[in-house]
């Protein structure tokens, strides 16, 4: 029995939309259940939030094509002022009709301008009897507008007598929208992180032809128990799904194996795998390199451009800086005077290794550290002399930015801003280079 059902609808029609939108179905039907019939009066606003890659843009811009829905899909990213998003909705609502002739590009300053507008825009297109959906995909950026824009957006249906929908897309929670002097609520819709049953029946449809749907699944479960932990993202295992299938197939392209070897499969794959692990998220090399680098059976560091992270370029000091600040995170304190001083005098080493030969502090992680120290180890690593000046504090900063660095505790110690250097070893190797 299908999941989805609604009397102003065809069944196939309905069918065929739960075939596209897999493990999103009550989602869909509390949507379908908002809209209702074409000419009703539908909820004037509803704003849907989720996490990234939770399908909220997908869906929506599936039911409404699958629905033939009259409808203006805008992302508020690419068009970030007021003037040209409500510029960008009364473009849509023109170049939408084919009946009607393309009129000269009016411009739109103001909400009122855009009021008038949008009843003339609805008026020639005849949608007075259906109700026209107005999708803002992410939303969060009309926080940086105009005060008056998303309490008029919300309330849009009252303000032009029109039958219109005004839905907002967002990855943040409605409490962080609501202005201090109040609007009209919109209907919230929340639309869940897919599960690792989920992730595994969407990525299993996506199964080669030549190739049996077990054994697809079979697949997809290993990428999933491997990325699952550190990427939930939807988008980003498909790509490494796709990316890898290829090596996942090699002994049973030649011969070595049938697609029931699971144990052989695993082996062949699963240094590759741990490859594509350094590379979650960060696309620092095209499909094509890794795939290159697949067959040559290299390492992810022979690539140029494969760990753009140790690469990266930074001002002469900064890079001292970098550096003194993992001496300081992963050196003890007493060691500083062995380290840095030429005349340090006579230091007992039996008890020193007895104490600390137990752990190694790289296992142990940063530890935080004064300004005051930082400065000093930068004095002993530099040759010539560097005075603290504004652009010594100024290069701290932009590495704090730069999440290279991380300040520990509140900004309003008396005693000075403390400091963790978050960089791996690699990294503080090939900028030492």
């Amino acid at each position: 029995m299908p999941n989805l059902q609604h009397p102003a609808y065809p069944a196939a029609t309905l069918l065929h939309l739960e075939s596209l939108v897999p493990c999103r179905e009550s989602q869909v039907s509390m949507l379908l259940s908002l809209f209702g019939e074409r000419q009703q009066f539908s909820f004037p606003s509803i704003f849907i939030y989720g996490h990234t890659s939770s399908g909220k843009t997908y869906v929506m811009q599936t039911l409404l094509n699958t629905l033939e829905l009259p409808h203006v899909f805008v992302n508020c990213m690419e068009y970030f002022t007021s003037r040209l998003l409500l510029e960008e909705i009364l473009i849509q609502l023109q170049s939408c009709s084919s009946e009607t002739e393309q009129t000269s590009h009016v411009p739109c300053d103001t909400f009122n301008d855009f009021v008038r507008l949008f009843k003339q825009a609805v008026a020639n297109r005849e949608l007075q009897d259906q109700t026209l959906y107005i999708v803002l995909d992410r939303a969060e950026q009309l926080r940086e507008m105009e005060a008056n824009i998303l309490p008029a957006f919300l309330r849009l249906q009252e303000l032009t007598d029109r039958n219109v929908t005004v839905i907002l897309l967002s990855e943040i929670v409605w409490e962080l929208f609501r202005p201090n002097v109040g609007c009209f609520e919109p209907l919230t819709l929340y639309f869940p992180d897919y599960s690792i049953g989920h992730l595994q029946k969407i990525l299993s449809q996506n199964h080669p032809p030549e190739y049996s749907a077990d054994f697809y699944a079979a697949y997809v479960n290993i990428v999933l128990g491997v990325f699952y932990m550190v990427c939930r993202d939807l988008k980003e295992l498909q790509h490494l799904a796709a990316l890898n299938f290829s090596k996942y197939c090699e002994p049973v392209v030649r011969g070595e194996a049938n697609e029931r070897d699971t144990r052989k499969l695993w082996k062949n794959i699963e240094p590759h795998l741990k490859k594509a692990m350094q590379t979650v998220y960060l696309r620092e090399i095209s499909s094509s390199q890794w795939e290159r680098l697949q067959h040559e059976d290299g390492e992810p560091g022979q690539l140029k451009g494969l760990s753009a992270h140790t690469h990266v370029e930074l001002p002469y000091y900064s890079k001292f800086l970098l550096i003194a600040a993992y001496l300081a995170s992963y050196n003890p304190v007493r060691t500083d005077k062995r380290f840095f001083l030429k005349h340090h005098g006579k230091i007992r080493k039996t008890n020193f290794l007895k104490k600390h030969e137990k752990t190694s502090n790289h296992l142990l992680g940063p530890k935080p550290f004064p300004l005051d120290r930082l400065l000093a180890i930068l004095h002993s690593i530099v040759d010539n002399r560097v005075a603290p000046t504004a652009n010594i504090f100024s290069q701290i900063t932009s590495l704090v930015t730069l999440q290279l660095l991380s300040v520990v505790g509140h900004n309003d110690q008396l005693d000075g801003p403390r400091y963790k250097c978050i960089v791996s070893l690699d990294f503080i190797r090939a900028v030492a280079r």
